[in-house]
């Protein structure tokens, strides 16, 4: 096809998805003859249209304040189903073992006094909070949805990047992705049979009503959001809406006698499972940011005494800390008595005085990361740097050296992505979403495959203006061809009644209105 004819020129040291050398890859054989009918101009044409698609229905991200379409490359990616079996053993035995570390963390600290990892590396987290220890979900699940971000190195072998346990983001775009993807390109479904994604709300609604309160048969189970002017609002919405329950914010919720009530039109209702997409610090300004105008005062005590549960659980993020990151082989081994399915990327450790000068000699080959970062923020790649970047991280580095970690310029895989002048390739990651139900680690087959699309840029994230493709998992044989509506827009409907001031002062909403893009996935 015409719009293949120069991509290996832009090819480079990475892995590409596509092409083995000059010959195509296996999962890309058939992709790439079903485009034999379809001309460049029409499929570029067919990718205007879902930029536009994505603007009328809402399916937007927001960055610096702007909302825009989130970018949908039209070129799918293909991940054969033995490579996909690797990753779903993988992220299911990390998950189990991060479950096992925060059970352990907040409660009997077994992992500091066998000495598999510093106490200090955990009570130094900014993710660390003591009012979550001994808070515990009926069914013992910390961890109700997991993000696990991958990357495939130069070997073409899929490694963890980094771990997202706290309010993980993206998986409404993995679902509306698969909608567009499949209206845009029906005629290239034929040839495949891909394993679907539209199961996910299901997964969860049965993961949180699992983890509710003992004795309650009917939970009341509700989406919390920092409202309409968070980054993420669009998925707080989609979710809530396809799995049928209530989207509320912290104003809708009153704390009664230990107990989290809902405000309605027929009264007050009790809620007894919140799948909150809100940071810790703006949760419950009893115990958190005390300013805080997204919370509910009370949630954290009422999650204490077993009449909430709170999804995922308060403190998590400890788990997320890039520096307990390092350790995660090894918590597997400890928790699971297992070998990694799944390996780190190769890590130094600032905070440790022999990882830190070679860290230091090395600036200008090395990738920093800030432990706490998400979303791209703060990482410095050396290659990258001038000489006055490096001097400036060379002192955050001396100053608070257990706040950085570092590690080797990785050449993520390529896969085509459409431009004006063809297929060119482009750097990506994955991010597979699990959801644990108390008795299995359920895996999404897909997840979000994120894309950087200016030519060699590495950080994918869309706040750094990246992109994201639909990803196919093969799941082998062959697919009757696949006909899905395009994605309809969330059914966004007003909070339930406020029995409140009806006007709100101007400070406070702007004030909320700063709070709200502050808490929650402010990037995915």
């Amino acid at each position: 096809m015409e719009l293949f004819e120069n991509y290996l020129d832009g090819a480079g040291a990475a892995y590409d998805e596509m092409f083995d050398g000059d010959q195509l890859r296996g999962p890309y054989e058939t992709l790439v003859g079903s485009f034999g009918q379809v001309t460049g101009g029409e499929l570029r044409a067919r990718a205007e249209a879902l930029t536009t698609l994505y603007l009328e229905q809402g399916v937007t991200f927001d960055i610096g304040g702007e909302e825009r379409a989130f970018p949908l490359d039209i070129m799918p990616r293909v991940i054969e189903q033995d490579a996909w079996s690797v990753i779903d053993q993988g992220v299911q035995q990390r998950v189990t073992a991060l479950e096992r570390f925060l059970e352990d963390v907040y409660d009997t600290g077994r992992v500091f006094d066998d000495g598999v990892v510093p106490r200090s590396v955990v009570t130094t987290s900014s993710h660390y909070h003591r009012v979550a220890a001994g808070v515990k979900s009926p069914n013992g699940v910390r961890i109700h949805v997991a993000g696990i971000d991958l990357i495939r190195d130069d070997q073409g072998d899929f490694r963890v990047l980094e771990d997202n346990v706290r309010v993980p983001s993206g998986v409404s775009y993995v679902m509306t992705n698969r909608r567009a993807i499949s209206a845009a390109l029906s005629e290239a479904f034929t040839g495949h049979r891909i394993r679907p994604v539209g199961a996910y709300p299901r997964r969860l609604l049965n993961a949180l009503r699992a983890s509710a309160p003992a004795g309650v048969d009917d939970p009341t189970v509700v989406v919390l959001t920092p409202g309409v002017y968070n980054g993420a609002y669009f998925e707080h919405a989609l979710l809530a809406r396809t799995m049928g329950i209530e989207l509320v914010e912290g104003r809708d919720l009153v704390c009664q006698r230990g107990r989290v009530m809902m405000r309605t039109t027929q009264g007050l209702e009790q809620v007894h499972v919140i799948y909150r997409r809100v940071d810790d610090e703006f949760l419950d300004p009893v115990h958190f940011r005390a300013d805080s105008l997204l919370g509910c005062p009370g949630l954290m005590n009422a999650a204490r005494a077993g009449n909430v549960t709170i999804a995922n659980a308060v403190g998590n993020g400890v788990a997320d800390d890039k520096l307990v990151y390092t350790y995660l082989p090894d918590l597997i081994r400890y928790y699971l008595a297992e070998e990694p399915v799944l390996a780190n990327v190769d890590t130094w450790r600032c905070g440790d005085d022999d990882h830190r000068e070679e860290v230091l000699d090395r600036l200008d080959e090395l990738v920093l990361k800030p432990v706490d970062g998400s979303g791209g923020k703060g990482i410095v790649i050396g290659p990258n740097a001038s000489a006055r970047e490096l001097d400036v991280l060379r002192e955050k580095v001396l100053v608070d050296p257990r706040s950085w970690i570092a590690q080797p310029v990785v050449q993520l895989s390529t896969v085509p992505t459409l431009f004006e002048d063809g297929m060119r390739p482009r750097h990506v990651d994955l991010r597979p979403f699990a959801v644990n139900d108390g008795h299995k680690v359920w895996v999404l087959p897909g997840g979000l495959t994120r894309v950087a699309l200016p030519e060699g840029e590495l950080i994918v994230n869309s706040s750094r203006g990246g992109g994201s493709k639909d990803t196919w998992v093969l799941a082998g044989g062959r697919a009757q061809v696949q006909t899905v509506a395009a994605p309809a827009p969330p059914e966004v409907h007003g909070p339930p009644m406020d029995t409140g001031p009806a006007v709100e002062s101007r400070t406070m909403q702007a004030e909320q209105q700063q709070q709200t893009r502050e808490a929650g996935e402010a990037s995915c």
